[in-house]
C-alpha cells in the first residue's frame, strides 16, 4: 500500500509540471496557469465526500481502482493530439479527481488496517511514502523528456500512462479490509462525523498546514528571485524542506508516545511558523537554509497527526468518509488560502506572503491548544 502511495505521487508530480509545459507549447497565457491549477483542485473538491462514501460502501480496493483508472485516462487526454487547450483542462480535472479517489482509498485502508494505538506510526509512514513519491516525480521529467527548456511532453505523458497502468494493475491486488462496518455507516451517517468533538479545529489545522506547504513551494522560488539567489540554491532549499518533512514523518510513531499528540501538534505548528517567519527576514543563505529545515520539520507533522486523530475518532465503517471530509477541507484551503494570503500581503513581495503565512500558522497552533487529540496513555 505504501508503494501504491509513492507511485501515485510520482505520477502526479511528474504530470502536473508537464501540464504547465504543455500549456506553454499551446501558447496559453501565463495568467491561465492558475486556472489550470484550479481545474486540478475544483472537481475533487466537489466529489471528495461521495468518494469517501464509495470507500466505506464498496471497499478501498475499488476506490483505488477508480482513482488509477481516472489517472490513466487523464494521461491519454494530455497527449498533444487530444483536444488542445480544452483537452488540457479536462485532463487536469480528471487527474485531480483520480488523485482524490486514490488518496481517499489509501487513507481509509491505512485507518482500517492499523491496530489501535498504531495510527500515528502508520500515517507517519504513509505520508513519508507520499513525500518520497513527490521527490522522485519531478526528477523523471528530464529522464523521460530530455533537458531542453520545454521537454518532450508527449514522451512524458506516455511514460505517465505506463506508470498509471502499473498503478491500476497493482490496485486490483490490494487486500480488502475485513471489517466494513456497513450498519454503523448507514445508521450514523455524516451527522455522526460532524458531531465529533474538536472536528472543526482539526480540519482547520490540517488545511492551514497543507496550504502553508503549497505557499512555501510557490513563494520560496519567488523569494530566491527577489534576493538574487541562484536557481540551484533554491532547488537545494526546496530539497531540504522536503527531506526535513520526510524525517519528522518517519519518526512520528516514536515521538507521539513521548510528547503527546496535542503537544506535538502545537510544537510542530510553532516550528513551521518560526521557520517561515525567519525565512521572510533578510537573513544570509545559511540562516535561510536552517529556517527552511525548521519549517519542514514542523510542516511535516500536521497532516499525519490529523489523519490519525480522525481514524481513531471515526466509528468503524465511516473512516473513508472521515478522510474524505478532511480532504475536502484541505482542497478548500488550497483553493482559498493562498489567494487570501496574497491579497493580505499584496505589495510586500514573497517575504510578505511568507510572513503572513507564518502568522496564520501561529494562530492555528494557538487554537490547537483546545483540541483533544491525545490517544489513551499519551503524555499530556
Amino acid at each position: 500500500m505504501f508503494a501504491h502511495s509513492a507511485l501515485t505521487q510520482v505520477v502526479i508530480f511528474l504530470l502536473r509540471p508537464t501540464a504547465s509545459y504543455r500549456a506553454l507549447e499551446l501558447d496559453v497565457p501565463a495568467t491561465w496557469l492558475g486556472a489550470l491549477s484550479a481545474a486540478f483542485a475544483f472537481v475533487p473538491l466537489v466529489v471528495a465526500l461521495p468518494a469517501g462514501h464509495w470507500a466505506d460502501r464498496f471497499g478501498e480496493r475499488w476506490t483505488l481502482v477508480a482513482g488509477a483508472a481516472l489517472m490513466t485516462v487523464a494521461c491519454l487526454g494530455f497527449l498533444p493530439s487530444n483536444g488542445g487547450v480544452a483537452g488540457l483542462f479536462a485532463a487536469s480535472a480528471l487527474l485531480g479527481t483520480g488523485h482524490l479517489f486514490a488518496m481517499v482509498g489509501q487513507q481509509a485502508l491505512v485507518a482500517n488496517s492499523s491496530a489501535p494505538g498504531r495510527f500515528d506510526a502508520a500515517f507517519g509512514y504513509y505520508t513519508f511514502s507520499a513525500s518520497l513519491g513527490q521527490l522522485v516525480g519531478p526528477l523523471l521529467i528530464p529522464v523521460l523528456g530530455g533537458s531542453r527548456a520545454i521537454p518532450d511532453t508527449r514522451a512524458i505523458f506516455v511514460g505517465g500512462a505506463v506508470l498509471s497502468g502499473v498503478l491500476l494493475l497493482g490496485s486490483l491486488f490490494v487486500r480488502r479490509t475485513p471489517a466494513r462496518g456497513g450498519r454503523t455507516a448507514e445508521s450514523g451517517g455524516w451527522a455522526a462525523l460532524l458531531r465529533l468533538p474538536g472536528l472543526p479545529r482539526a480540519l482547520l489545522t490540517s488545511c492551514v498546514v497543507l496550504a502553508s506547504v503549497d505557499i512555501s513551494l510557490v513563494y520560496l522560488p519567488a523569494l530566491g528571485a527577489e534576493r538574487h539567489l541562484a536557481a540551484s540554491a533554491v532547488g537545494v532549499l526546496l530539497g531540504l524542506r522536503a527531506a526535513a518533512s520526510m524525517t519528522s514523518r518517519l519518526f512520528l510513531g516514536r515521538l507521539t508516545p513521548l510528547v503527546g499528540r496535542k503537544r506535538l501538534l502545537i510544537v510542530s505548528t510553532a516550528l513551521g511558523a518560526a521557520g517561515l517567519g525567519v525565512a521572510a527576514l533578510p537573513v544570509p543563505l545559511w540562516a535561510l537554509a536552517v529556517a527552511v529545515v525548521v519549517a519542514g520539520l514542523g510542516l511535516g507533522v500536521g497532516q499525519p497527526l490529523t489523519m490519525s486523530w480522525l481514524a481513531e475518532s471515526a466509528p468503524p465503517g465511516m473512516r473513508g468518509r472521515a478522510m474524505s471530509l478532511r480532504l475536502t477541507g484541505n482542497r478548500a484551503g488550497q483553493v482559498v488560502l493562498p489567494g487570501v494570503v496574497g491579497l493580505v500581503a499584496g505589495g510586500l513581495g514573497a517575504a510578505g506572503v511568507l510572513a503572513v503565512t507564518a502568522a496564520a500558522l501561529a494562530w492555528t497552533g494557538f487554537g490547537a491548544r483546545k483540541l483533544s487529540v491525545d490517544p489513551p496513555g499519551a503524555t499530556t
